[in-house]
């Protein structure tokens, strides 16, 4: 149990029998009136924020969140196989849980699980991934000064915008969080 007024950011707690993770907090005293904590949660497995206030002295069941290294092996229709890389026991995720780490996620690579009560409820890819250009326009040597971008298909089939001056067939490293291009490898 944790009390609303040692609420922190990045806290998960179990709410109405959900999970928030606390992404904004603030302690707020009145000149008149008792003191309370305004809050804005997000529900980690729907991904919808609620604003929310609590008494300072309310307690909350704090929410264990697991999280587990395991490897993508391979899609089967609607099925993602990983394994753990301890026990090499393989999970089927459907895609719903993994679609946001798809595009950038490629077969053998290593990914985070986060499980809540046994239960899988997100995959996230390495923050920077090494993926292989297969489609764009081809560069010109002087292009470099401008600034300007094309867009580009990646080996997972994910669609980013990169510098005129990278090639099909190029390795480059991406940003996960934000899906931009990093530099050429």
């Amino acid at each position: 149990m944790i009390s609303a007024g040692d609420f922190r950011k990045g806290i998960t707690i179990e709410l109405d029998g959900q999970v928030f993770q606390i992404v904004d907090f603030q302690h707020v005293k009145p000149g008149k009136g008792a003191a309370f904590v305004r809050t804005k949660i997000k529900n980690i497995i729907t991904g919808g924020v609620l604003e929310r206030t609590f008494n300072p002295t309310e307690k909350v069941e704090n929410a264990h969140i697991e999280t587990k290294e395991m490897q993508y092996l391979y899609n089967d229709g609607n099925l993602y196989y990983f394994m753990d890389v301890d026990t090499y026991e393989q999970l089927p995720l459907n895609h719903e849980q993994v679609e946001d780490a798809l595009p950038y996620v490629k077969e053998n690579m290593n990914v985070k699980i986060r499980f809540f009560k046994g239960n899988a409820f997100s995959v996230e890819p390495p923050n920077f991934v090494e993926l292989q250009i297969v489609e764009t326009e081809p560069g010109f040597k002087g292009d470099t000064a401008t600034g300007a971008i094309k867009p580009a298909t990646l080996e997972t089939g994910a669609k980013i915008n990169v510098p005129l001056f990278v090639n099909q067939g190029d390795m480059i490293r991406v940003d996960t969080r934000t899906g931009e291009y990093m530099e050429r490898v």
